[in-house]
């Protein structure tokens, strides 16, 4: 697997949005590792203080800030770099905050990929492209998730803006798939596009509202509790390398053999990965150590979410190849290790390259696929 990634990436121009996010500068570091040419287009970075900015992810890359709800410039960024891969991240990720700006949301996560795949129509040098969307893309009422997760056919849906958006998502990319660059005719448009759907992601450097490590380190650092509004919500948890490597991969696969690989693919974590908060929250906070603890603080706003999510991903695992190379524990220990490091003023970029390294030691064994060649 590895093999296929560092010969797809090196000297190839790819073009992330959201790159300034905190999966965006993960995704991009390891771009620009991998000898990529990368162009990121993005808002400027909305946190402080925030991944990017702490590592230079913009430090050899063409950065453009700018909206994709902008369609003229998001266009003319498409037309001026020509890259061969894209990689589309842009979104308003966070659940409380699509409450909290509904329209916002909506006229991001699905105008804003409305206007990449529009554009892409007439961007001749594309020929693959993956949209991100999310775990809560699917319907998930009492009864509607199967035991062992959502498969990538289960129904669409979302009762909060953020996850509903995310559905209408996936539905924008299926129509444009279906309609503009079908799978059995890539030889005639060139385009291989595809979605990805991951879970709870965790790992150094996020620094976002309403996401549980963040909100833990925030209150370490001041030796106060953690306040944990729904303690018994069961999320998959995941480091953020393991659903990127399988961005990466699935590119990688669409770039060469596009027509088996243009579809939706889940990139999840183990089963037994999928915890309840307060199960995370307490095995994080003995990790941490020097007392560190939570509580239980109801959530007054009482705004709905899924209570449990976990994903299937049998299919990346058998059909691409992909699967999580860091479990659990190791997830939570490399991430309060990277906090730690970087408190301590060791470089933020360099830790992110030493975690990139140590995953792609543990890709590099990965065997492929049955029938399932290496170009």
């Amino acid at each position: 697997m590895l093999e296929l990634i560092r010969s797809t990436y090196a000297g190839r121009r790819v073009l992330v949005t959201g790159h300034t996010g905190f999966k965006g500068s993960w995704l991009a570091l390891w771009l620009k590792h991998l000898g990529a040419e990368v162009c990121g287009y993005a808002l400027a970075p909305d946190t402080e203080p925030a991944l990017y900015t702490l590592a230079r992810v913009d430090h050899g890359i063409d950065s453009v800030y700018a909206d994709v709800r902008d369609p003229a410039t998001l266009r003319a960024t498409l037309e001026r770099f020509q890259p061969e891969i894209v990689f589309h991240l842009a979104a308003q990720s966070l659940v409380r905050a699509s409450y909290r700006n509904p329209v916002d949301t909506y006229a991001t996560n699905v105008m804003g990929t409305v206007h990449l795949l529009d554009a892409l129509r007439g961007i001749d040098s594309v020929r693959a492209a993956v949209v991100v969307t999310s775990d809560k893309c699917y319907r998930n009422g009492d009864g509607d998730m199967p035991r062992a997760g959502f498969t990538e056919t289960a129904p669409l849906g979302g009762a909060d803006p953020y996850s509903s958006s995310k559905a209408a998502t996936e539905l924008v990319t299926e129509a444009w798939r279906h309609s503009f660059f079908p799978p059995d005719r890539i030889a005639d448009h060139g385009v291989a596009l595809a979605s990805a759907r991951a879970g709870n992601v965790i790992g150094g450097g996020d620094w976002a509202e309403d996401r549980l490590v963040p909100d833990m380190i925030r209150a370490f650092a001041t030796g106060q509790p953690v306040a944990i509004r729904n303690p018994y919500a069961v999320r998959p948890w995941q480091h953020v390398l393991d659903p990127l490597w399988g961005y990466l991969l699935l590119a990688a696969r669409m770039l060469h053999n596009g027509q088996d690989y243009a579809r939706g693919w889940n990139f999840g974590p183990d089963a037994e990965d999928a915890l309840t908060v307060a199960e995370l929250a307490t095995t994080f906070s003995g990790i941490w150590g020097g007392g560190a603890r939570w509580q239980t603080e109801p959530d007054a706003t009482l705004l709905p979410e899924a209570f449990t999510l976990r994903l299937d991903c049998r299919a990346a695992r058998a059909r691409l190849g992909w699967q999580p190379v860091l479990g659990l524990p190791g997830t939570l220990s490399e991430t309060a290790e990277w906090y730690r490091a970087w408190a301590h003023g060791r470089d933020a970029r360099q830790l992110c390259l030493e975690a990139i390294a140590r995953h792609e030691v543990a890709i590099a064994p990965l065997a492929n696929p049955p029938g399932n060649p290496i170009p």
